[in-house]
């Protein structure tokens, strides 16, 4: 039968299409223009929803858009949980459980109390969106932590207590709402109030058991390498609707323990499941936030007046720096740390959607404010990303956490290569590192004074010594071609693969060593191997920074050189830019020229 739609309605395949166009489109905008990817993924759902009307999920949707959005947002949760490993959190440990066990009802209440008598909210709204306010958004804060390229412990801190403290946050709403309707239909408090307790329990026990299941049946084989990711999807989605009929909304902390559980296991295949979620969060990240701004109702946003604004600057002024604070009175962190992390708090995708559903839930139960929650949601998500997306990069660089302002390189194998080339790239003021897990082949770079990392970049020291935020380019050029290859193929997905660079592989001219081109780094050094490099080194060659003007050009510089091989230019700015090719790029005067030239070279 065919389905009538409304006219200039969109049908459903059309609106998705459509959805996901702006979504993905909106976040390679941001990363094209480096700015926050939700501020642009807000204004595109405004602009083609409530503005121009060409998306509007309820009427090109309907009554599913509310269901997709809460399994996003689970998918997102989980995805989170997946990042959480515990091995990795180090020193950062007693911060993150300070920041969730005690931040967290200290911001409920604080968040209430500012909700009430800064707002003007009724008790009733301000204790549950009080709840909801508790959450700090992981869809928000690892795209900024990686735009700010924040470094260390204050990292670990904010990605952490942001995953941990949604479900909690949700939770809480889920408390304050039952106890509301406790009151408006005299229900029994002590029965409610077990209902809450054991749901959550059932909550946490059932994403315990499954995640400990499926860990258990990945690792024995009972689920065949390409049916794993499609498995974890259908067990994560079955978790999440078991638990939710059970309480609602907490099926987002079955999820979020479900991941935790899965991360925690070591599973040899653990990498790729991980990646392949990132993807699929990044769709659903960029799909619900255009659902919700294509949502939004001017008429509502219409509601908010001056106490809006003033509520705005009371979340992000004192309840947030308050919360932080408090909760990490007696701690061991810095000043510094505790400020960065205090006055750190943006919201994000699940503030959006919990507030929007229980705004529904508040109006229905006859709360005359119910409806007012929604709008200031989106109000202060919109004013705490635009905030914190243009100022923790400024604030975590004056507080000196933030990575160096030029991207660096790190070299993979000590040589007398990669120490001249390291050498020279420092004194154009590039971080470098080299690693190696042989300590005889640093001691050269140790002696010039070149930071290193005894050790394997691939191991997880590394991840903990090695602060990868600060570098965005990574060469392997140690005398082992396959190691060479796994290095840049494993960071390729991280750094992105082209930023990845190897030296040439010996013999990769046959057929026989020959490997597929998905595999490994681009190449390095004009083609030259590990042997070719150190053989020119022998010789007398060097590694040399040559800056070039107006009057002394790429031209001149070629002619003098006709011989160097080029590895890196910086432009007047200071960007750098790995080479490969034989090939001269065209470069403007003020930029710099790093090469490796033969001895007879003057220049």
């Amino acid at each position: 039968m065919a389905v009538e739609h409304a006219a200039g309605a969109l049908t459903p395949v059309v609106a998705f299409a459509l959805i996901g166009v702006l979504g993905v489109g909106a976040q390679w905008l941001a990363w094209r223009f480096r700015m926050p990817g939700i501020v642009i993924m807000l204004g595109a759902g405004l602009l083609f929803g409530p503005i121009l009307g060409v998306v509007q999920p309820a009427r090109d949707i309907g009554p599913l858009a509310s269901s997709l959005i809460s399994l996003a947002v689970a998918v997102i949760l989980f995805e989170g949980g997946l990042t959480l490993d515990f091995r990795k959190l180090g020193d950062a440990r007693a911060g993150v459980f300070r920041l969730v066990l005690v931040g967290a009802p200290i911001g409920w209440l604080l968040s209430a109390l500012a909700l009430h008598y800064v707002a003007g909210l009724s008790w009733a709204s301000s204790s549950v969106f009080g709840g909801i306010m508790i959450v700090t958004g992981p869809t928000v804060i690892a795209p900024l932590l990686r735009q700010a390229r924040l470094a260390g412990r204050p990292a670990k801190l904010l990605q952490w207590e942001a995953i941990l403290a949604d479900p909690i946050g949700a939770l809480a709403a889920v408390f304050a709402f039952g106890i509301i309707q406790i009151g408006a239909a005299k229900l029994d408090a002590d029965t409610a109030a077990l209902h809450f307790v054991l749901g959550t329990v059932f909550a946490g026990v059932l994403g315990l058991a499954v995640g400990y299941l499926v860990a258990r049946g990945f690792r024995r084989g009972w689920v065949p390498e390409y049916m794993k990711v499609p498995v974890l999807f259908v067990v994560l989605l079955g978790v999440f609707a078991l638990s939710d009929s059970i309480l609602h909304e907490s099926g987002l902390l079955a999820v979020t323990v479900m991941g935790v559980v899965i991360a925690n296991s070591d599973l040899p295949s653990f990498e790729e499941l991980r990646r392949f979620k990132e993807h699929a969060t990044i769709l659903l990240v960029s799909g619900v936030f255009i659902l919700l701004a294509a949502s939004m109702d001017f008429a509502s946003l219409g509601q908010l007046n001056w106490r809006a604004i003033a509520l705005i600057a009371s979340i992000i002024l004192v309840v947030r720096p308050l919360t932080v604070l408090i909760s990490l009175i007696g701690s061991n962190l810095p000043r510094n740390e505790r400020i960065l992390i205090a006055t750190t708090g943006p919201r994000g995708v699940v503030l959006v959607s919990v507030a929007g559903l229980f705004a529904q839930r508040l109006t229905d139960a006859g709360v005359e404010d119910g409806a007012v929650v929604a709008p200031l949601a989106f109000a202060l998500v919109l004013a705490t990303v635009i905030l914190h997306g243009f100022s923790l990069a400024p604030v975590a660089r004056r507080l000196g956490f933030a990575g160096a302002e030029m991207p660096g390189v790190i070299l993979v194998g000590g040589s007398r290569f990669t120490t001249g080339l390291a050498e020279a790239l420092k004194k154009v003021g590039m971080p470098v590192v080299i690693s190696d897990p042989n300590r005889a082949h640093l001691l050269g770079p140790r002696r010039l004074g070149i930071e290193v990392f005894y050790g394997d970049i691939l191991s997880e020291a590394a991840e903990h010594q090695v602060e990868l935020l600060s570098y965005r380019t990574i060469i392997a050029a140690t005398d082992n071609d396959p190691y060479n290859t796994l290095v840049t193929t494993d960071f390729g997905p991280e750094f992105g693969r082209e930023n990845c660079w190897q030296i040439a592989r010996t013999g990769s001219e046959s057929a026989r060593h020959a490997l597929p081109t998905q595999l490994g780094g681009r190449p390095f050094a004009a083609g030259r191997t590990y042997d070719e490099l150190e053989a020119m080194m022998a010789e007398g060659w060097t590694v040399r920074a040559t800056r070039l003007t107006v009057e002394f050009g790429r031209a001149d510089w070629r002619a003098m050189n006709p011989e160097a091989v080029l590895l890196c230019t910086l432009d007047p700015r200071g960007t750098p830019r790995i080479h490969g090719g034989a090939k001269d790029p065209d470069l403007a005067p003020g930029s710099r020229v790093i090469s490796l030239a033969p001895p007879s070279t003057t220049k």
